[in-house]
């Protein structure tokens, strides 16, 4: 394959989408408070996640989707600036799966450390965390162009003692069970999974809408058709084909489970198609389309509950149209914002958007320092309106380190 022809939207493309940044700093603010809920309690139960089984979408439910949106819509301008940079399709198919490669990776070290360790492992599970974040730091630091061979050496170093450090913990790791290091690829593993399925859907459909709308509604006809009913009306899935079938198999080769996560993205990738394609359009009648296309989706979802429990954990169709319907509602307001330059709070937030996988490893390190010092809160921080306060410090307080960070020319970049 050749370097492709650029689409009629290249030159939206060239230019950053702040409103892209805002959302997925939002989201992965969001993301790092409600994940620190581990420590707090007494907390409104709409903040938190639902239960297996249970008929309810908490605030903790639906933002790894809209982060999964998020990555949708940044897939479209990744590429096309590839393109207009003059990388070929090669290349750029090659930087996808090194990519995916590494978000399998970190979601690994990330997940398998949830379990905790044995006893027997020469080391608590807070230097596991510090280790770990220096590992990924060592091979995934956005490095500055090396200019003399010293820097480059040293350069090539800290990728080395990252590899090692990383072989080290894989080795030596041990869970409470005795059990090895595994490929449990967790949240960012799920990222890596459904980014890798969604960008080679863009590298062949590029703008043509029929061809992105076909596999996002693939996807959605998947959940549909892949999901258990309610109860009433039976409690399978309408495909209710026996264990490991054909149909099963090969949805299992990339990971696309009932089809709910690359929908997400793929929803992200064709609003950033719409948006680069209509870009010319006046405020309000993005304004319209916003909220229509909310009204359409929210409806979807309606309808959809009628037949459906809505649930994260299930990953049921009333879960994927609701929160499509707010992740298109929150871009098209934040865009809004964007074109009348209402952004100056962005500044407080903005490192979770440039910076976002540092971010997400910072609370490691913090939970580290935790771990091998010993500190422990008050009671009196962790439960009620206080509790809620913790947590909305604790997520300025990382992004406050990894702004600090990026000073430092350290950030994460994949």
């Amino acid at each position: 394959m050749n370097n492709p022809t650029n689409v009629n939207t290249s030159a939206t493309y060239s230019r950053r989408n702040l409103a892209i940044d805002m959302l997925r700093a939002l989201t992965m603010f969001t993301m790092i408070f409600v994940n620190d809920f581990w420590k707090v309690h007494d907390i409104p139960r709409w903040l938190e996640h639902a239960g297996y089984g249970e008929d309810f979408m908490g605030l903790a439910d639906v933002v790894f989707p809209c982060f999964l949106f998020a990555v949708g819509m940044s897939i479209p301008y990744a590429i096309e600036r590839r393109y207009a940079k003059g990388f070929s399709a090669e290349s750029t198919l090659g930087h996808i799966f090194l990519r995916t490669f590494a978000l399998l990776v970190m979601g690994a070290f990330i997940t398998n450390s949830e379990y905790r360790l044995s006893p027997e492992v020469p080391y608590p599970i807070g230097v596991y965390w510090f280790l770990m974040a220096i590992g990924f730091i060592g091979v995934w630091n956005r490095y500055h162009e090396a200019v003399s061979r010293r820097r480059k050496s040293l350069f090539c170093a800290c990728k080395t003692a990252g590899v090692l450090v990383l072989l080290y913990l894989s080795l030596t790791f041990r869970n409470p069970d005795g059990g090895v290091f595994s490929a449990s690829w967790g949240i960012l593993g799920a990222i890596g999974w459904t980014y890798l399925v969604c960008a080679l859907v863009y590298i062949f459909c590029r703008d043509r809408l029929r061809c992105l709308l076909s596999v996002c509604g693939a996807f959605i006809l998947i959940c549909l058709l892949d999901t258990p009913l309610r109860e009433a009306f039976g409690g399978e899935s309408i495909l209710a084909f026996p264990d490991r079938n054909f149909y099963r198999g090969m949805l299992n080769i990339l990971h696309i489970g009932n089809g709910a996560l690359p929908a997400f993205t793929m929803g992200g990738i064709i609003l950033s198609v719409v948006s680069a394609r209509y870009a010319d359009k006046s405020e309000r009648w993005k304004l319209w389309s916003t909220a229509g296309t909310t009204a359409v989706l929210l409806l979807a979802g309606v309808a959809a509950h009628q037949f459906w429990i809505v649930s994260k954990i299930g990953a049921t169709p009333p879960w994927v149209f609701w929160v499509l319907a707010l992740s298109v509602l929150l871009y098209g307001l934040l865009n809004c914002l964007a074109a009348r330059n209402l952004t100056g709070w962005f500044v407080l937030i903005r490192p979770a958007g440039t910076a976002t996988l540092t971010t997400y490893l910072i609370p490691y390190v913090f939970y580290g320092f935790a771990d091998v010092t010993g500190v422990i809160l008050p009671d009196w921080f962790t439960h009620g309106v206080m509790a809620l306060v913790n947590c909305t410090c604790f997520a300025f307080a990382v992004i406050g380190v990894t702004w600090a960070m990026e000073k430092l020319h350290v950030k994460l970049k994949i």
